[in-house]
């Protein structure tokens, strides 16, 4: 296959961009890259959430979808996990 394609959803980033602990955040983009490397290590979602997986940082949880067909990676987003 060839290269995988990584899009970040709108809500994704204005929730990066909230979030002020740069050890929080640097967790995050260490997680991000360990899923565009194996996209299947988030836990995968049930019933309206059917198609995603989510990985847990505490306090947060990051959201994404793998799309086989076109080898792509999008994060939705990423959300205190009180707020579910």
């Amino acid at each position: 296959m060839g290269e995988r394609i990584v899009e970040k959803d709108a809500k994704f980033v204005k929730a990066l961009k909230h979030i002020k602990d740069k050890g929080l955040r640097i967790r995050i983009w260490k997680q991000t890259e360990k899923i565009i490397q194996d996209h299947e290590i988030g836990k995968p979602m049930k019933n309206v959430r059917k198609g995603t997986r989510e990985v847990y940082i505490p306090p947060f949880r990051l959201s994404y979808t793998y799309i086989k067909e076109e080898n792509k990676i999008i994060f939705l987003e990423s959300y205190h996990k009180d707020e579910q």
